[in-house]
């Protein structure tokens, strides 16, 4: 009942904060803070009660009949790659709600309705188990995302929204047929409907069927990675977004295509993967070189750091394609380090765009003397993006390349040079914002540094970088079981590359 318990704190939790402006226009943002840790506090009891020595890959279930006749059940569980990303979820969304606090004054209870059901998708991305409820919740996730970039975001906000939800709901569109023929054809094999993951994975399609229902999963998912050539709608978004939809979209729906990758596309078809794995690791490959070199050609900050994303969930892709133990792990600590490094970072550009009125660097400079606290906070998340030893960021980077080492060292050896052209970008973009002379045009003199509401959120993230990178164990060890189940069980995965 824990993961139903958190699904009806946020559903419910979002429609309280919607009806409760009607009283004051101060309860939503307190109404979605009580919600958010509510469901953060079962996960932490989770967490502590963890036995890294069972035998059993789930640590809870839920099941109940739904649609019997289709063989559609409301079936989620929790296992430990998956209690990781839904505490990730559960965390950014009270930083989410911390960075929305006074910058949403307008329609706050609608904000907060849309805030807590998006978080509410995402959860049930991450523990449904029956794909139909997966899919469920895979558009749930995306319908109030749109609204907080289309309503609050900024100057082109219908355009980037309207594109947002164009890309993601075409290639769902894919995922939807693809699954549709995956269940007519375990129905051929074996006589009955179902929906069910466990199910599923006995099927055997092969061929060039499978090839075509793994790319219609590899699509959908790739575009939420997002990896080059399915990311151009991530930059617009971002930079149109609100401070929170941002946090949201790089801190925890970026995630849920790697999961769906993990999770469903290499274990569902193991062969058509090993096949198509050179094409991933070219595509990670081109995703981390191309969007890094792009970045250092921004000057809107926002676009930078979206870019920067692009680049850095490349190594996700590479390690998840390596398909062994350290490569999964390095792109389970990547969604992790990245989730807490580029939320802090899309934060820090939000504040400074309320702050200068601009996200345009080149009006930017000298920033350190004014805003001190602010300039110590930014170098911090800037070293650690661009993958400072001791910081979680590393960890990840570095295991997914000695993962995908042993699948192919020129992917390995060419992946290593994002790494430093990510020193190139986070520095500069340091040097620009608050080094240098300060921009005679614009009035700086009085700029705000950072209040105590906003220390405590980037102390919450600095915090967790830190544990990631000095105690990277107590979040391997509680995945282990479940990334060693999941490429365990592709056999054929691994044969079928052993050939190529």
């Amino acid at each position: 009942m824990t993961l139903l318990w958190i699904l009806l704190l946020l559903f419910f939790g979002g429609v309280l904060a919607w009806l409760s402006e009607i009283f004051d226009s101060r309860f939503p943002r307190w109404i979605a803070l009580l919600s958010v840790v509510a469901t953060f506090i079962p996960l932490l009891q989770l967490y502590g009660s963890f036995d890294a020595q069972r035998e059993s890959l789930w640590i809870i279930e839920f099941s109940r009949s739904w649609i019997p006749s289709l063989g559609i059940n409301f079936m989620l569980a929790i296992d430990g790659l998956s209690l990781l990303l839904v505490g990730l979820t559960s965390f950014l969304g009270i930083i989410a709600v911390g960075a929305a606090w006074v910058e949403i004054r307008d329609r706050a209870g609608f904000f907060y309705f849309n805030l807590l059901w998006t978080l509410a998708g995402v959860v049930g991305v991450f523990t449904a188990i029956d794909l139909f409820l997966f899919f469920f919740f895979w558009e749930v996730m995306l319908i109030p995302m749109y609204f907080i970039i289309a309503i609050w975001g900024h100057e082109n906000k219908r355009y980037a929204a309207t594109k947002f939800f164009l890309y993601t709901q075409f290639t769902g569109m894919l995922l939807l047929v693809s699954l549709l023929c995956l269940v007519y054809f375990f129905t051929i094999q074996y006589g009955y409907l179902s929906f069910a993951y466990e199910d599923l994975l006995r099927l055997e399609v092969g061929g060039k069927l499978e090839m075509w229902l793994m790319l219609g999963f590899f699509i959908a998912f790739a575009t939420k990675l997002p990896s080059v050539p399915f990311h151009s709608w991530l930059p617009d978004a971002h930079s149109q977004a609100p401070t929170a939809g941002s946090v949201l979209l790089a801190g925890v729906l970026l995630k849920t295509g790697a999961y769906g990758l993990i999770r469903f596309t290499l274990p569902l078809f193991p062969e058509s993967s090993a096949q198509f794995t050179p094409v991933a690791l070219t595509l990670a490959v081109i995703s981390i070189l191309y969007c890094a070199k792009v970045a250092l050609a921004q000057s809107d900050i926002k676009r930078l750091i979206a870019y920067t994303s692009v680049s850095h969930m490349g190594f996700v892709l590479l390690g998840i394609y390596a398909w062994n133990l350290i490569g999964l792990q390095g792109a389970m600590m990547t969604m992790l380090a990245h989730g807490l490094s580029a939320a802090a970072l899309f934060s820090l550009a939000g504040g400074l765009q309320g702050r200068l009125h601009t996200r345009d660097m080149r009006r930017m400079g000298g920033l350190w003397a004014l805003v001190p606290r602010m300039a110590v906070v930014a170098l911090f998340f800037s070293v650690a993006a661009l993958g400072m030893p001791g910081l979680g960021n590393f960890v990840g980077e570095f295991l997914s390349l000695l993962g995908v080492f042993s699948v192919s060292i020129w992917a390995a050896a060419l992946a290593a040079l994002g790494m430093i052209v990510a020193s190139v970008y986070s520095l500069w973009v340091m040097q620009a914002v608050f080094q240098g002379a300060q921009n005679p045009e614009e009035d700086q003199a009085l700029l705000s540094d950072l209040d105590a509401r906003e220390l405590a959120l980037y102390g919450l993230m600095m915090m967790g970088l830190i544990l990631l990178g000095l105690f990277p164990n107590a979040f391997l060890d509680v995945s282990a079981i479940a990334l060693e189940h999941l490429s365990s069980a592709s056999d054929a995965f691994v044969a079928v590359r052993g050939r190529l």
